[in-house]
């Protein structure tokens, strides 16, 4: 039986055999440089492939991939950040029109931020989850406090968590200033597994619909 890695090689291989020679001008446009259409940041889940669910081409959509899907809010402390340096080279190198932040359903991280199962956890044990899904602590209560810890909990903490993702954004000086010059726009998005149906965040009511 082949193992994971062999697989994947297998699969690069008739890539390389089927779609990379079908494509073969966008490839060598794509060796110039990129100019994607948008950004989409999405989590990491393996159920959950942006290119797949939005079907598109090399080079149309840079993505950035993380637990829950998240965005962290603008801040000086620390010394690494992998989605904040993204976002940046996204907005003001490559300068992309739009950012959609999509959040899913049977979310790990954000079951995880629900019921705080890695609160105690040392680092590289469950440590690094809880500190990540932080960021919706406050959210996480609010909820918690009105449903309970149930599956609807759990669906509302998804989906809020887009709006919290949204408004982290807002916090970065090189986002609002696009807004407000009608150069970037942000949306929000909510992929249901069990269904295959993409829900889209109406911010003027907060409300998610079936796109």
């Amino acid at each position: 039986m082949n193992s994971g890695f062999e697989e994947l090689i297998a699969g690069y291989r008739r890539f390389r055999a089927t779609g990379w020679s079908q494509q073969r001008e966008r490839w060598a446009e794509l060796k110039e440089g990129q100019s994607p259409r948008a950004m989409v940041i999405a989590c990491s889940d393996s159920r959950v492939d942006p290119s797949i669910i939005f079907d598109v081409s090399p080079g149309e959509i840079f993505v950035v991939r993380n637990v829950a899907a998240l965005v962290p809010p603008f801040e000086l402390g620390g010394l690494r950040h992998g989605v904040s340096a993204a976002l940046e080279f996204a907005v003001t190198q490559l300068e992309v029109p739009e950012i959609i932040v999509m959040a899913h359903g049977a979310c790990g991280g954000v079951n995880a931020a629900l019921t705080r199962q890695f609160r105690d956890a040392p680092p590289g044990e469950g440590g690094f989850i809880a500190r990540w899904m932080s960021m919706l602590d406050e959210s996480r209560d609010r909820i918690v406090a009105e449903l309970g810890e149930g599956p609807e909990a759990v669906r509302a903490l998804e989906l809020e968590s887009v709006r919290v993702s949204i408004a982290n954004l807002r916090t970065f000086p090189c986002v609002p200033v696009r807004e407000a010059a009608g150069t970037l726009k942000i949306h929000g998005a909510y992929f249901a597994i069990a269904d295959g149906v993409l829900h889209v965040l109406d911010e003027a009511t907060g409300r998610f619909s079936a796109a």
